[in-house]
């Protein structure tokens, strides 16, 4: 199983559809952009510049026409981690690709407990120089937990997690 967090317009995704053909594959995403709740929370700790509604993509149809393989396509649309309910299976890769602390951070709570010994967990903007919450969601969750990361040299600025 795997399962993304954050998938936008899809294009990540299309990829992971793809080469876990023969595994069903979660797309959590609000699909209205980015939340008033964690706008908030962003603004109070300086986290980031982002606004309300930014990433707005309501066409699930436009993420579904881009998957070779849309009958593994499963759709959760909502805030996360309301946005859970009902599943209960565990995960060889998850992306968390949210751009936010609140939801970063939860999303590793979430995941990492389903996530299968030897299963990868990979976080978009770690690096980045905008969404300062990231890295500071990774870091707090890695000494809460014990566990190990590993940035990546990728164009996202993307770190790894392994169980």
């Amino acid at each position: 199983m795997a399962q993304l967090l954050g998938v936008y317009k899809g294009e990540f995704a299309k990829y992971i559809n793809y080469f876990f053909s023969d595994r069903k594959i979660y797309l959590f995403d609000t699909f209205s952009g980015f939340n008033k709740r964690d706008i908030t929370f962003e603004e109070e700790f300086h986290f980031s510049n982002s606004s309300e509604g930014e990433y707005y993509n309501d066409s699930i149809q436009l993420v579904l026409d881009k998957m070779v393989y849309k009958q593994n396509c499963i759709i959760k649309k909502g805030c996360f981690p309301k946005s859970t309910v009902g599943v209960e299976d565990i995960f060889c890769f998850v992306s968390l690709d949210i751009d936010l602390y609140k939801p970063i951070h939860e999303g590793l709570i979430y995941f990492y407990k389903r996530l299968i010994k030897g299963g990868y967990i990979m976080i978009h903007d770690y690096s980045s120089t905008r969404f300062d919450g990231v890295k500071k969601a990774v870091r707090q969750f890695a000494e809460e937990k014990g566990v190990n990361y590993y940035p990546v040299m990728d164009l996202g600025g993307s770190v790894i997690l392994c169980k």
